[in-house]
């Protein structure tokens, strides 16, 4: 009993949520990326029947494969703890939490998983066109996944098309149309995506530029590398603008979460400038130096060179007059400012790193194979995707404390009247083993699956028997 010491059961199942929830969306991203990435590189065959991108297809498939069978797994043991720690979240949120998730698991999941296995195994069996929307199919069903997922999250950031059960003091579905227009699914939405492509581009570009640094199948590794690139380039570009789209909509939505991303406690003058660094004191919140930008918090907060920002005290007062003075409405400020730093900042740099990356492999001026800094650095920032996904959930789930559904339902309230600190650190520890497994065996394959290259590709259902473009491939 003394290893219980100063564990509560309320941080153990928030603990446990964050680390099964960062571990899934590892590979939920990479996974809707990978089925993106794929797609193109068998379109890319079918439109040039030639070889090489239809071995691309399937290399890089393999590696789509094992991301989407990872995270199939660890959003299962995800789903688990609504019913073990979170059960009086699941009583309140059911009738609108379970619309969604069922039609994400009956249409979307049921349509991606289908064509996932028609497209491993019918290599031969259809024309290639006919193939290559199977896998297109496999992506829309996972896009449609994270639209479904996303939806039920959203209502949680922003609840909407609900009424309140007088008998049970619980939400009830009204209107499902509300809920799947709700304006925060539509700018969280593309922000996800975006982040997912652009977690498979780079992840793409980042394992080719190793093969490449290797002096291994430069043509291959170039030609995937030039595709992960463009996809990588192109979505961390929309990332960023759609990201602009949020933080302006939680400016007014949820006015603490922002100024926290900022570390403003004091209303900011007019024009607010934006804070690089900042000292504050924690006891009475002021601020004991900081490194400025004049007028830029302004420009990037309202697209105009004025206008002030409210700060966290001032928000506080607010809720504290809305919700009552019984609850701490201060988020994690330090976690969010630097999440919100890295989220963004690493978001500019793999902008300029894929315009610098696709300018040394246009086709014109290749010399990328030369640069051999540049691809050290692309094979480096392959694990820099993650990290951003990371740190951009921490902003959306962290900033909306201490609600679980905004304005409603506190984190408190929702957790498990009669689930103990001891089965908690229990199932975390089994569970961080577990994921620790989980996730050498997907790095411990991927990298085998490297090391081996693009060889044996051409084997049962991978070969190229009966393929109507085989001999056009070969002679190209």
């Amino acid at each position: 009993m003394a290893l219980l010491q100063g564990f509560d059961v309320l941080s153990l199942a928030r603990f446990q949520f964050a680390m099964t929830t960062v571990f899934h969306f590892f590979f939920v991203p990479f996974s809707i990326g990978m089925a993106l990435v794929t797609a193109i590189m068998e379109t890319c065959y079918v439109r040039t029947h030639k070889d090489v991108y239809k071995r691309m297809t399937k290399f890089w498939g393999k590696i789509f494969l094992l991301s989407f069978a990872v995270g199939v797994v660890t959003g299962i043991i995800q789903e688990f703890q609504f019913g073990m720690n979170w059960s009086n979240y699941s009583r309140f949120m059911g009738d609108i939490f379970g619309a969604p998730l069922a039609v994400e698991a009956l249409l979307a999941f049921f349509m991606e998983s289908t064509f996932i296995g028609l497209w491993m195994f019918t290599w031969n069996r259809f024309k290639p066109a006919l193939h290559a929307a199977m896998i297109w199919l496999v992506w829309l069903g996972t896009t449609l996944s994270a639209i479904w997922i996303l939806s039920a999250n959203s209502f949680m950031q922003h609840p909407t098309g609900f009424a309140i059960n007088q008998a049970t003091g619980r939400v009830k579905l009204v209107d499902f149309a509300q809920v799947i227009t709700n304006p925060q699914l539509w700018v969280e939405f593309p922000h996800v995506v975006f982040g997912a492509f652009t977690t498979a581009g780079f992840a793409v570009a980042g394992m080719a530029a190793w093969q490449l640094w290797k002096h291994r199948e430069p043509e291959f590794f170039k030609k995937s590398l030039r595709i992960g690139l463009l996809v990588g380039t192109i979505s961390v570009v929309g990332a960023i603008f759609v990201g602009d789209l949020q933080t302006r909509y939680i400016i007014n939505e949820q006015p603490m979460k922002f100024a926290a991303t900022e570390g403003i406690y004091k209303d900011t003058k007019d024009p607010a400038p934006w804070t690089l660094v900042e000292l504050i004191n924690t006891k009475d919140h002021t601020v004991s130096g900081n490194i400025e930008i004049p007028y830029l918090l302004s420009i990037m907060s309202f697209h105009q060179t004025h206008g002030a920002v409210k700060g966290m005290d001032t928000v506080n007062k607010e809720m504290e007059a809305k919700y009552g003075k019984d609850k701490n409405y201060y988020v994690p400020v330090k976690t969010l400012f630097w999440s919100f730093r890295i989220m963004s900042g690493g978001g500019v740099f793999l902008a300029l790193l894929g315009i610098l990356g696709l300018w040394f492999s246009r086709a014109k001026h290749d010399t990328i194979e030369n640069k051999r800094w540049l691809l050290w650095l692309l094979g480096l920032c392959l694990w820099l995707p993650f990290i951003l996904n990371t740190a951009g959930w921490f902003v959306t789930e962290l900033g909306r404390y201490p609600w679980v559904v905004y304005g409603l339902y506190t984190i408190a309230d929702a957790v498990s009247p009669t689930t103990t600190a001891g089965q908690l650190l229990f199932t975390n520890i089994a569970y961080f083993l577990i994921f620790t497994l989980l996730g050498g065996v997907m790095v411990y394959y991927s990298h085998r699956v490297l090391k081996k290259g693009p060889v044996d590709l051409d084997q049962s259902n991978y070969g190229l028997a009966g393929d109507p473009f085989a001999k056009e491939a070969f002679k190209s």
